[in-house]
């Protein structure tokens, strides 16, 4: 009976990977493909392993810039988020006020605010300050949207931190600044890995901000540069170059996950330790 109650239960798991491996195995294959054998044989493997499909996306649809800028803007986004959150989270949770609570019930408020409601107030407040089209600008906006979440994460964190570890340090004479940085940053170090990763995977997969917020071609992310491509590919018969532009899209999605998956994991089940 164990058994097959074990066989039971992997069996709804085996279909979902499946359904989930199959269409990424089928765009890689495509990737690979001439338009002609996308649509004569769609389900086989590709005859010879062409790069010029890759090429093509990167050079003449624009996708290795995106690539590019949505590497920068993540890679921005990420630091500011953490450097806006980190003292933030330690401030709120160290410092146990009225004022305290009533900050925390407005960044868990906050989040359940649905994002839709503010792009438009956004897009006026950036135009009034000469900030649409701005790689630095959305990566600023990537950072405070993200803010709030990231708190909430790292707050269950440094509530982990003995304060006795704190005191010591207080009484060997080290900076409140010094406390925060080189004693509960380090001992942190699970859960800030846990939000970036999230939060980076999150800029990286954006797209309706940078389209409403990114004017010029040459700054577009890859979201809009993908929606771009897939627009063209309809005109132009570019159906492998769309796959290979999808591949260039989720592979390095693929591989930090993959990289970081058990950090991921480890975060989360520390994080939810108090």
């Amino acid at each position: 009976m164990k058994m097959i109650s074990q066989i039971l239960v992997r069996i709804p798991l085996i279909l979902w990977a499946f359904v989930v491996v199959f269409p990424l195995v089928w765009m890689f294959m495509g990737a690979f493909k001439s338009n002609a054998e996308i649509f004569t044989s769609p389900w086989a493997l590709p005859q010879t392993f062409n790069f010029s499909n890759f090429e093509s996306a990167w050079n003449d649809y624009n996708i290795g810039r995106a690539f590019l800028n949505s590497f920068f803007v993540t890679v921005l986004g990420s630091l500011l988020t953490l450097l806006l959150s980190i003292p933030t989270a330690y401030a709120l949770e160290r410092i146990r006020s009225k004022l305290g609570e009533v900050l925390i019930n407005v960044y868990l408020a906050s989040m359940m605010i649905p994002a839709v409601l503010g792009w438009i107030p956004l897009f006026f407040l950036l135009m009034k300050f000469n900030l649409l089209d701005n790689l630095w600008a959305l990566s600023l906006v990537y950072a405070i949207s993200h803010v709030p979440f990231t708190i909430f994460i790292l707050i269950g964190f440094i509530g982990n931190v003995p304060k006795e570890l704190e005191e010591a340090a207080i009484v060997d004479g080290m900076s409140p600044y010094g406390i925060l940085f080189k004693i509960v940053t380090p001992l942190i170090k699970s859960g800030i890995i846990t939000v970036t990763i999230l939060n980076a995977i999150s800029y990286w997969n954006e797209f309706f901000m940078a389209l409403i917020l990114l004017q010029t071609e040459s700054k577009n992310t890859l979201g809009v540069a993908m929606n771009l491509l897939k627009v063209d590919a309809q005109y132009d018969s570019a159906w492998g170059v769309l796959f290979a532009g999808l591949c260039i899209a989720v592979i390095p999605v693929i591989i930090f996950y993959t990289i970081f998956q058990r950090h991921i994991v480890k975060g989360m089940t520390e994080g939810a330790i108090k």
